[in-house]
């Protein structure tokens, strides 16, 4: 579907609003009895309409409108010129085009200082200029190879040769070290995978991949198939986590999946797909009650491991890639999506909760078990959730175009669901006094409470985190809602005021959201570069046919994958069973049957890998 944005739209800043809410809030109210109880009006409202009735005292009506217009002008000025740091400036005064050009900036002083002091290495101090290997002595291209689309995807030739040259010269994965299964899994081989198909099928790429991919496999090695923690990336053997009993996280256990099905796609190998997709059959089978799992299970017994339930760390990945398991292969594999229809079904009946006075949505945790009491504590983590309800919504087709189909009642509430969470993402943003969001949100939910959020020092600080923007980026392609880009516009006017560097010497991460000014951690997540500056990125491409959500699957790192058909080479091995050992019956809505006469771009081609690749990518990509 093609959409034309408006290049000017009406500032809606927080500061302006509630000057704009109290002022006609109070014309309202004094006009009407029937006005809004509450004292503000939605957001895009209609002004309220200025009657032309001269009534009995005529000449007081007849300055009612100047003054009013003269006093709305006087409050609106006084909070622009103030220098609030929760005023946003006018976002949507610049063309969609000028902002991405602002977000590649970002980028290019980020990556510029990390190549200038510390390319190749995997962690870097962009105020100290220190940096040093998690493992050995040439590292593992944490930074560099997580961040090779982003570059492909923003036109970044130079940078992208220089990371090319070292990945080509300096990158092995012959390291005698112990890494973490997920963590290699999303960001590298991930990133490999990604680099490949974006470079239209580079051999180097998938070389790496694949090497990486069978120093990675023994992970699997387990007596239940549940992967280990960590793995050596030498000897190819697992090893159990030196914390939790040996327990691994649910949501990394089951969040390889993507990974390992795309290289069994690429090289024909069965033996990935096979030992990713046995994991999600464990996992099934502890039969968790209302599809809502605990957030660690054992690779021993393949049972879980204590009773703790959430969203947010070492949980969120797991419902994420439900879905995109379904998704990234062509919708023919019907289980995944009624293991995901399940969850999302247990999070509304246990986990959605309101705060007070505001009414936020959020999504609590249940740290004791399913049937105990919850906490209103919400990670930024879980603010992936508002895009991965939106796709699961509408397959990632447009919502118009998913409406026009067999739209059903379901779909409507998953979409709604998805709009609330958005806005209380948001909303732990322009709580805090830079404009950032903490690490974890409180959410009050008592009668005597007078703020909705509340920041724990501890869980103040902000490691430049993408789940907010990513879940834009997702809203805003599906709905074109220009809301959350001037959402998105906000909150990268954030970063560029408290987290930039001086001299532009790059980005860092905050030691506490509510100070001012700011307290660098002297800390850049490779995530900056690979998630939260290439969502933004791409929150403001105009061109819905760069890496389309109907046709694409990000994993949970950010890197795209294009999605395929398994056949002929590989289906779903195993099947569901009821907790007496019969069968499940698999039912899921098929992909979104398409409308006569709907414009939508074609198709994209199987992925295959190609001799003599180069960087040109492929043309369903558009980048």
């Amino acid at each position: 579907m093609s959409f034309n944005l408006p290049q000017k739209l009406p500032d809606f800043g927080d500061q302006v609003r509630k000057a704009e809410d109290y002022v006609w809030s109070r014309a309202t109210t004094a006009s009407s009895s029937s006005a809004n109880s509450r004292g503000f009006l939605p957001m895009y409202k209609d002004k309220p309409q200025n009657s032309r009735f001269a009534g009995p005292d005529s000449r007081r009506s007849r300055w009612t409108g100047p003054l009013f217009l003269f006093g709305l002008v006087v409050v609106i000025f006084y909070f622009m010129s103030s220098g609030s740091d929760s005023f946003s400036s006018k976002p949507n005064s610049i063309s969609a085009k000028e902002q991405q050009a602002a977000i590649k900036e970002a980028f290019l002083e980020s990556w510029n200082d990390y190549e200038k002091y510390a390319l190749g290495k995997d962690i870097y101090n962009p105020i100290s200029k220190k940096s040093r290997n998690m493992y050995g002595e040439s590292g593992l291209g944490w930074i560099v190879v997580d961040c090779l689309d982003t570059m492909m995807i923003m036109h970044l030739d130079e940078p992208l040769r220089v990371a090319r040259d070292w990945v080509a010269n300096n990158l092995t994965y012959d390291l005698d070290c112990e890494v973490s299964t997920f963590e290699t899994t999303i960001r590298m081989l991930g990133g490999l995978l990604s680099a490949h198909y974006l470079s239209d099928y580079d051999d180097l790429y998938l070389e790496k991949a694949v090497d990486l991919a069978n120093r990675l496999i023994g992970a699997f090695d387990s007596s239940s198939g549940i992967p280990y923690a960590d793995v050596n990336l030498h000897s190819g053997v697992g090893r159990k986590s030196p914390a939790d009993g040996g327990a691994s996280s649910t949501a990394e256990a089951t969040s390889l999946q993507l990974e390992f099905k795309y290289v069994a796609k690429l090289t024909g190998e069965s033996l990935y797909w096979e030992k990713a997709e046995k994991v999600m059959q464990v996992v099934d089978n502890n039969h968790a009650e209302d599809g809502l799992v605990p957030i660690f299970i054992h690779p021993d017994t393949g049972l879980f491991w204590g009773s703790n339930i959430r969203l947010g760390s070492r949980g969120d990945s797991y419902y994420e890639y439900l879905l995109k398991q379904y998704l990234q292969t062509s919708s023919r594999e019907p289980l995944y999506r009624q293991m995901y229809d399940e969850s999302m079904t247990g999070l509304k009946k246990r986990l959605i909760k309101k705060s007070k006075p505001g009414g936020l949505t959020f999504v609590a945790e249940l740290p004791h078990g399913i049937n105990q009491a919850t906490v209103p504590k919400m990670d930024h983590l879980v603010c992936f959730l508002p895009g991965n309800l939106a796709l699961g919504a509408t397959n990632g087709y447009s919502l118009q175009l998913a409406q026009r189909t067999s739209w059903t009642v379901a779909q409507a509430a998953d979409m709604k669901l998805a709009k609330e969470l958005m806005k209380t993402c948001y909303e732990m943003y322009t709580v805090t006094k830079t404009g950032i969001a903490p690490e974890i949100a409180y959410f009050n939910t008592e009668d005597s409470s007078t703020e909705d959020i509340t920041i724990k020092y501890q869980d103040s600080h902000n490691l430049q985190r993408p789940e907010t923007v990513e879940s834009l980026f997702v809203m805003w392609r599906i709905t074109k809602d220009p809301i959350y880009r001037r959402w998105g516009w906000s909150i990268f006017e954030a970063f560029q005021k408290h987290a930039r560097l001086m001299n532009g010497n790059g980005y860092s991460s905050l030691e506490n959201v509510n100070e001012l000014p700011p307290r660098f951690r002297d800390n850049m997540e490779s995530f900056w570069l690979a998630e939260t500056l290439k969502y933004l990125y791409l929150l403001f491409e105009d061109d819905d046919t760069v890496l389309p959500l109907d046709k694409v699957v990000f994993n949970t790192e950010a890197h795209p994958f294009p999605k395929f058909k398994p056949e002929p080479l590989f289906k779903t091995g195993w099947s569901r069973k009821a907790e007496n050992g019969e069968a499940k019956l698999t039912t899921a809505p098929a992909d979104l049957d398409i409308p006569k006469g709907a414009t939508i771009p074609k198709r994209q081609r199987e992925p295959k890998p190609r001799k003599g690749g180069g960087r040109n990518p492929p043309p369903v990509v558009r980048l």
